[in-house]
């Protein structure tokens, strides 16, 4: 198992009368811990290929290759299957219902399965995500992993694909791709969300592929199946949110489970050697100048046992100096600005597409001056190609004929952010 490290970025203190504590939190996963010299964790993978009708010529050529090259990043003694997706999900290796252990001999069997896979019928992600339930269900103490790609739009009612998400819901890990510009980035965020994976655009689909190998080597290299931040705040206090900062963005406020009435437990999902950060904001009531109070203590653990991997404070103290009170911490700011990125360009997308331009305008305006400021230069990149700013003016203005994948590109970039580095001298 991986060593841990928990480090806490904050100013503590607080004006007079301030109640709102804002900390980043960096954990790290070193690699180094003793299980890393143990036998590999039990894992279980399951590869879920769209094949509607819309996937039919070369992307479907492209997916059997993109599913054989996942297939052969698999490590020895992992259970796997590969899943084919229309308006049901189809387990085409191995055949029965239970995944296998990857072996030589298995591996070269699913490559010959996928070679089998053709285009038709419609999209139904939820059932292929209950399907991968149902076979991760007999795999409990697994890290259990998929990878879902599609090109086309859910066919399935807001209802049902809910309910899919929740009976998946701390069960596994999915990572999703889409290619084309059929696809809708918000369905694939909500996986992303609802199962802590990433989503991506594979503009490029020759490059299906090395996404499917980066995926499946990642997923290969966790070592632990589920770790939470166990959070507890002081009474009087409210945790007003948790969310991952980096390296993508994800609210897990909604996620926590209550450990009892002060802490409440708020799922990462696996990990292997990496380095994620949050942001935790706590609202404690006002107190006496120059008192000290510990507004949270966050431990990073094992839900089921309690174990602790790594622990913290966030402190918060009054002051009347105003130098002390005023200063921003700077890894604060800087994934505060990270977030309020995404949430304009978010906003300007939906905007824009309802025929709002006067919204649309300003919100985009906004966030590619915004990536301008931040050195967010691929961001900046692609606003360029939504929206027009006048370099004399620094009006904005949308611009027409957009290109789906240029704003496909947009929408599924922004959840990503960029990683600053912390200065030893902040506390």
């Amino acid at each position: 198992m991986s060593d841990f490290t928990l480090h806490i970025d904050h100013n503590k203190y607080l004006p007079v009368d301030g109640t709102e504590v804002h900390a980043i939190l960096t954990v790290a996963a070193t690699g180094s811990g003793p299980a890393r010299q143990a036998k590999p964790a039990e894992a279980a993978e399951i590869i879920i290929i769209d094949t509607s009708g819309s996937m039919s010529g070369s992307k479907i050529r492209d997916a059997r290759e993109a599913a054989r090259t996942a297939i052969e990043s698999i490590r020895d003694g992992v259970h796997f299957g590969v899943m084919s997706g229309d308006n049901s999900a189809r387990l085409i290796y191995p055949r029965g219902r239970q995944l296998v252990k990857a072996t030589p001999a298995t591996r070269a069997e699913a490559v010959s399965a996928v070679r089998g896979l053709s285009a038709n019928g419609g999209t139904s992600i939820g059932e292929w995500l209950r399907a991968a339930a149902n076979l991760m269900d007999a795999h409990p103490n697994a890290i259990k992993h998929a990878i879902l790609m599609t090109d086309g739009q859910n066919n399935e009612g807001d209802a049902a694909f809910a309910a899919a998400l929740r009976r998946c819901e701390g069960l596994f890990v999915c990572d999703s791709l889409g290619i084309g510009n059929d696809w809708v980035p918000g369905e694939l965020r909500k996986v992303a969300e609802a199962l802590l994976g990433t989503f991506a655009f594979v503009r490029n689909q020759g490059e299906l592929k090395d996404f499917f190998r980066d995926l499946t080597q990642q997923a290969m290299g966790k070592t632990v199946a589920e770790l939470a931040l166990r959070v507890w705040v002081p009474q009087n206090a409210t945790l007003k949110y948790v969310k991952q900062v980096s390296p993508t963005l994800l609210d897990l406020t909604g996620k926590g489970t209550a450990v009892n009435p002060l802490t409440g437990d708020y799922p990462t999902g696996s990990w292997g050697t990496e380095e994620r950060e949050y942001h935790l904001c706590v609202e404690v009531p006002p107190g006496a100048m120059r008192a000290e109070i510990r507004a949270a203590w966050v431990k990073l653990v094992l839900p089921d046992t309690g174990e602790v991997f790594a622990s913290g404070n966030v402190l918060a103290s009054w002051t009347d100096d105003l130098a002390q009170s005023t200063r921003i911490n700077r890894k604060v700011a800087h994934y505060t600005g990270q977030a309020e990125l995404h949430e304009l360009i978010q906003e300007g997308l939906s905007a824009r597409a309802a025929g709002d331009v006067g919204t649309a305008t300003a919100r985009l305006g906004r966030a590619r001056q915004l990536a301008e400021d931040s050195g967010r230069t691929d961001t900046a990149r692609l606003l360029d190609k939504v929206v027009e700013i006048d370099p004399g003016t620094g009006t904005a203005r949308l611009r027409r004929n957009v290109d789906k994948a240029d704003e496909i590109e947009l929408d599924t970039g922004s959840v990503r952010t960029s990683q600053m580095r912390r200065n030893p001298e902040e506390s």
